[in-house]
């Protein structure tokens, strides 16, 4: 199973700006792309009720990718539900990976936020990470992850620019779980 974190920060960590919700109004195209190729391989997406929520309006769904929606209360979202498209779930992560490895999905991708990648970092979960930075600078806004005690080390597998502005894709193997 390949369990890809995927997220765009700015130079200062991070994933919003100030109180804005999403990185939809402040990334560059390139990433944009990036993100739209990295859906596109994957047959389950995870993310956080916020996240779920800054994007629901440009979630295109599909019975080819199951999105699941991290929230503690999911029966508020029962009418948005869509069978084998668009689930919203409590579960911790190692239930859902468990689930989804049930079900046949093996291209997983967590999109956000924090809260979300921390979670699933601290399990042990991820298998790589799929950076995007941003030179900008917002001082205020979302941090990359939320503070949980947790120790990981990764080893650098590429690097690439991705526009004239310096935005960087940088792609990291996790080698240690402890």
């Amino acid at each position: 199973m390949n369990i890809i974190l995927a997220a765009v920060i700015s130079l200062d960590g991070k994933i919003t700006r100030h109180n804005e919700t999403g990185a939809i109004s402040w990334n560059s195209i390139e990433d944009k792309k990036h993100f739209a190729r990295l859906i596109a391989k994957s047959d389950a997406i995870i993310m956080g009720r916020k996240t779920y929520e800054a994007a629901r309006k440009i979630i295109v769904l599909s019975p080819r990718r199951l999105r699941i929606v991290l929230t503690r209360a999911p029966e508020k979202y029962k009418k948005e539900a869509v069978s084998r498209e668009l689930e919203f779930s409590k579960e911790s992560p190692r239930q859902i990976i468990r689930r989804l490895q049930k079900m046949g999905r093996r291209k997983i991708l967590i999109v956000g936020g924090g809260e979300i990648y921390a979670l699933f970092l601290r399990e042990g979960l991820v298998s790589r990470i799929e950076l995007t930075i941003e030179p900008k600078i917002f001082g205020t806004g979302g941090n990359f992850l939320a503070p949980l005690q947790m120790k990981k080390e990764f080893r650098l597998v590429s690097a690439r620019r991705l526009n004239r502005r310096g935005t960087l894709l940088l792609t990291y193997d996790v080698i240690s779980t402890t």
